[in-house]
C-alpha cells in the first residue's frame, strides 16, 4: 500500500508541470450570453458556472482530449469533445432552448456518460427533488422512485429494496468507496445521512462487472456534495420540522475553493421521537438521535487531481419491540436500544497522463454496532473493519474505442466483545480484476465487458458444540466469472432503445453461513449453512422511451433468474421458546418492470403530468413465492410551475396520489397485506428578500391520515400501522 501511494505523489510531481486554460462563452441562439450554466469536465473532475456575461474559464489543465459539458434548466445539455494542446483553448457553446428535463452525467456506470449516451438505463435523482416530497429519512426518499422500495422498521430503520431484492443483495457506494455496515441484519438500516449528499444514482439489475460480489441485485452510488466554484466561498443552513414525530433536522455547512485547492465541511443532527398512528396513539420507542459530520479537501493540478473525504456518523435508535406501550413525547431512546458509530474515510486520486488516465479510489470503513437490551451494558458489540480498493486504467481511446481495465479488493475483519454473538469473529478478503469496452457509431452503442473474482471467508470457532452462540470454524473459498453486453440505439430521433444482458454473483454472508442463536430483530432463533454455495443470476432488462417537447414515456422490462438463491425458512422446530428458521438455497426467478409517462402540454408548459406503475413478482422454482416482494405500486402526481416574482422565485406545487396494490402473494412464513392509497401535498419555491434568499418547501404527507400497513414493515406482523398525518416545513438558507 505505501508503494502505491508513493506511486501517486510521484505521478503528481511529474505532471504538475503545464499552465493550460479553457475559457469560453455561453449563449442561446439569439446571441444572448446565459448565466448560471453549469460547465463540467467530467474526466477531470472540474466543474463551474458561466458568469453574468456568460464566460466560464478552467484553469490547470493538461494536454489531451476532453469532454465539456454543459446543463442548464430549460436548455438542451450538450457534450462536445475538446483538444487541449495550447496554453488557452477557446471553446464557445451554444444552447439550445428544451423542455426536457436536464441530461444527467451518470457517474456510476462505466464511462460516465450523459443518461442519453448510457447503454445501461440508470435512475438519477437529486436530493433537492427528493427533498421537494417531504420525506423523513434519506431511504423513504429513495422508496419514491420506480423499482425501489424499502424494508422498514417505523422510521428509524430502512433498507432498499430493488426489484424484489434487499440486504446483501444491494450494494451501496458512498464517497466513491462501497458501504459495509452489516447489512445483514434485517434491523440494521442504511447508516447514512442526506445531508451532503448531492444526488443518487440506482442500477437495477446485476452491476457485479462493475462492483463485484453484492452487486447482484443493484446498486445504489451516492454522489457527494460538490465543492464550491473555483475562488467563492459559500455557506448554508438547513432546517426541518416533522409535526408527526415532533422531529427536527439540522444542517449546517460550508464549503471555499481557490483555483488548486478545495475544502467543504458539514455537521448534521436529527432528533425525532414516536411516530403517531393515524389514532393519535404512538409506537413505542420508534424515536432515535442521529449526528452526523462530514469534510472533504480537495487538491488538483494539471495532471494530477486528489480529493479526500471524511464521513462521521452516530445514531442512538429505539428498538420497537413493546408495540403501543408507553406514550410520551420523549427523544430519549430506552431499552433495547442500538448504538452505531460509522466512520467513512475515502481517498480518490487520478493521474492524468497524454491520452489515458489512472483512477484510484482507497476506502476505509469501520461500522462499531451495539445492542442494549435492558441494561448501559451492551449484549452484542460488533466492530467491522473494511479496507478496500478500486484501481481502474481508462486506455488510450482508439477510433470510437473506449476501453477500461481495473481491479477491487477488500480485506474486512469483524470483531465481537460483547456477551452475545450474533456472527463470529471472521475475516473476509476480495479480489477482482475486470475489463470493459465500449464502441460507440452514430447514434448506437455496444459495451461488452467480463470479471472474474475470488472470495475468502475464514471464521474463528466460538462457545459450545450444542449451545446457543456455537460457531464451528470455516474457511471457505467463493469465485465467479461474469459478463456483461448491452446496446443502445435512437430507433427513431426521439425513441431511445436499450437491451442489456448481464450475470451477477453473490457470496453467502457470514449469518448466512454460521448464524447458531436467536435474532432479536428478527424474534426467531436462527441457524446457518456453512454448505451454501454462490448465488448466480443472469438477467435480460430492456429499456424504450420516448420524449417530445410535450412527452415523455418510457418502460422496462426484466427478467432475472437466480441459480442457488439463499432464503431463510422455519422447520417446524421450537428452540429455547423460539422458531426455528434453518438458511437454505433453491433456483428462483423475479421479473417484471416499470413503465411511466411525462405529459407537460403547450401553451401550458407550467404543468407537469406524471404517472408510473411498478410490478415484481418472485418464485422459487417449486412455486413458492419468495419473501419481501413489495407490492405493485401506481404513482400520479400533478405539478405546477408558477410564474417567478420579485419575491418568490420558482414556486412549485404538488399533488401526489400512491395507490399500492394488496400483496396476496406472500411467502410462506409472511401475511398478505391489504391494498391502500395515499394522498400527499407540497409547496415550495425561493424567497428573496434584499440579499437574503432561502429555498422553503412545505409537505402534508398522507394528507388524509389514512390507516395502512406496508407490505414491507417489519411491524406488520404485530399489527402496527405506518406513521399516520405528518406536516414537514424545510428552510434552506444560503449565505
Amino acid at each position: 500500500m505505501k508503494s502505491f501511494f508513493l506511486a501517486l505523489m510521484l505521478g503528481f510531481s511529474i505532471f504538475a508541470s503545464a499552465q493550460n486554460t479553457l475559457v469560453g462563452t455561453i449563449s442561446n441562439p439569439q446571441n444572448t450570453p446565459l448565466s448560471g450554466v453549469t460547465i463540467r469536465l467530467p474526466e477531470l473532475h472540474k466543474e463551474t458556472l458561466s458568469d453574468e456575461n456568460g464566460t466560464y474559464t478552467f484553469r490547470n489543465i493538461p494536454n489531451g482530449s476532453f469532454k465539456i459539458t454543459c446543463s442548464y434548466m430549460g436548455y438542451e445539455t450538450q457534450t462536445k469533445s475538446v483538444e487541449i494542446s495550447q496554453k488557452e483553448t477557446v471553446m464557445n457553446i451554444i444552447l439550445t432552448e428544451t423542455i426536457h428535463q436536464m441530461d444527467e452525467v451518470i457517474i456510476s456506470t462505466a464511462f460516465n456518460k450523459l443518461q442519453s449516451q448510457n447503454v445501461m438505463k440508470v435512475e438519477h435523482q437529486s436530493l433537492k427533488t427528493l427533498a421537494q416530497k417531504g420525506t423523513s429519512t434519506l431511504i423513504e426518499g429513495l422508496a419514491t422512485i420506480p423499482g425501489v422500495s424499502q424494508v422498514s422498521t417505523g422510521t428509524s430503520i430502512g433498507k432498499p429494496v430493488i426489484r424484489g431484492l434487499s440486504g446483501n443483495r444491494v450494494l451501496v457506494y458512498s464517497q466513491g468507496v462501497r458501504l459495509e455496515n452489516q447489512q445483514f441484519g434485517e434491523e440494521h438500516g442504511l447508516g447514512l445521512n442526506d445531508a451532503g449528499i448531492e444526488s443518487v444514482e440506482v442500477i437495477k439489475g446485476p452491476a457485479s462487472l462493475l462492483y463485484g460480489s453484492d452487486a447482484l441485485g443493484g446498486v445504489l452510488y451516492f454522489n457527494p456534495e460538490k465543492f464550491a466554484a473555483p475562488n467563492t466561498l459559500e455557506g448554508n443552513f438547513n432546517q426541518k420540522l416533522f409535526s408527526n414525530t415532533n422531529g427536527s433536522s439540522t444542517s449546517l455547512g460550508v464549503k471555499t475553493s481557490s483555483d488548486s485547492f478545495k475544502f467543504l465541511a458539514r455537521g448534521s443532527y436529527n432528533t425525532h421521537a414516536d411516530y403517531k398512528i393515524p389514532d393519535g396513539n404512538r409506537v413505542t420507542n420508534t424515536r432515535y438521535n442521529e449526528s452526523d459530520f462530514k469534510t472533504a479537501l480537495g487538491y488538483s493540478k494539471e495532471r494530477f487531481t486528489s480529493t479526500l473525504r471524511y464521513n462521521f456518523n452516530k445514531l442512538d435508535l429505539g428498538i420497537p419491540e413493546q408495540g403501543i406501550a408507553e406514550q410520551t413525547p420523549t427523544h430519549k431512546t430506552t431499552f433495547p436500544k442500538q448504538a452505531v458509530y460509522a466512520t467513512i474515510l475515502s481517498w480518490n486520486n487520478t493521474i492524468f497522463f497524454k491520452r489515458s488516465k489512472l483512477d484510484a479510489d482507497l476506502g476505509y470503513i469501520s461500522n462499531n454496532r451495539s445492542e442494549f437490551e435492558d441494561s448501559d451494558v451492551a449484549n452484542l458489540h460488533m466492530t467491522l473493519k473494511t479496507y478496500n480498493y478500486n484501481v481502474k486504467y481508462y486506455l488510450p481511446k482508439i477510433g470510437n474505442f473506449e476501453s477500461i481495465v481495473g481491479t477491487q479488493g477488500m480485506h474486512q475483519t469483524n470483531v465481537n466483545t460483547g456477551e452475545e454473538y450474533l456472527i463470529p469473529d471472521a475475516t473476509t478478503n476480495d479480489f477482482g480484476v475486470f475489463g470493459t469496452v465500449n464502441f460507440e457509431w452514430k447514434k448506437k452503442v455496444l459495451q461488452a465487458g467480463a470479471r472474474f473474482d475470488h472470495r475468502n471467508v475464514t471464521s474463528i470457532a466460538h462457545g459450545n458444540f450444542g449451545d446457543e452462540g456455537y460457531f464451528q470454524a470455516i474457511a471457505k473459498k467463493f469465485q465467479s466469472f461474469n459478463a456483461s453486453l448491452g446496446f443502445k440505439t435512437n430507433i427513431k430521433k426521439n425513441v431511445i432503445f436499450r437491451l442489456n444482458f448481464a450475470s451477477g454473483f453473490r457470496a453467502p454472508n457470514l449469518a448466512e453461513l454460521t448464524s447458531n442463536g436467536v435474532h432479536e430483530g428478527s424474534n426467531r432463533y436462527e441457524v446457518g449453512n456453512a454448505a451454501l454455495k454462490n448465488e448466480q443470476n443472469f438477467q435480460t432488462d430492456l429499456n424504450l422511451e420516448y420524449r417530445n417537447p410535450h412527452f415523455e414515456w418510457f418502460v422496462n422490462g426484466f427478467y432475472n433468474t437466480i441459480n442457488q438463491y439463499i432464503f431463510i425458512a422455519p422447520n417446524g422446530i421450537v428452540t429455547n421458546g423460539f422458531d426455528t428458521y434453518v438458511y437454505t438455497q433453491a433456483n428462483a426467478v423475479l421479473f417484471g418492470g416499470e413503465a411511466g409517462i411525462h405529459f407537460h402540454p403547450h401553451p401550458v408548459d407550467w404543468l407537469h403530468i406524471t404517472s408510473s406503475f411498478e410490478r415484481v413478482t418472485g418464485k422459487k422454482q417449486n412455486g413458492e413465492n419468495l419473501p419481501l416482494i413489495p407490492a405493485n405500486k401506481w404513482n400520479n402526481s400533478i405539478k405546477t410551475e408558477f410564474k417567478s416574482s420579485k419575491y418568490l422565485k420558482d414556486p412549485f406545487a404538488l399533488l401526489n396520489v400512491t395507490y399500492t396494490f394488496d400483496q396476496k402473494n406472500p411467502s410462506l412464513f409472511e401475511t398478505k397485506s391489504n391494498d391502500y392509497t395515499l394522498v400527499n401535498l407540497g409547496f415550495g419555491g425561493k424567497v428573496t428578500l434584499g440579499k437574503t434568499s432561502f429555498d422553503v418547501n412545505l409537505n402534508a404527507n398522507n394528507l388524509f391520515n389514512k390507516t395502512y400497513i406496508s407490505h414491507l414493515s417489519r411491524l406488520k406482523n404485530e399489527g402496527i400501522p405506518n406513521m399516520g398525518r405528518t406536516v414537514v416545513l424545510g428552510v434552506i438558507l444560503n449565505m
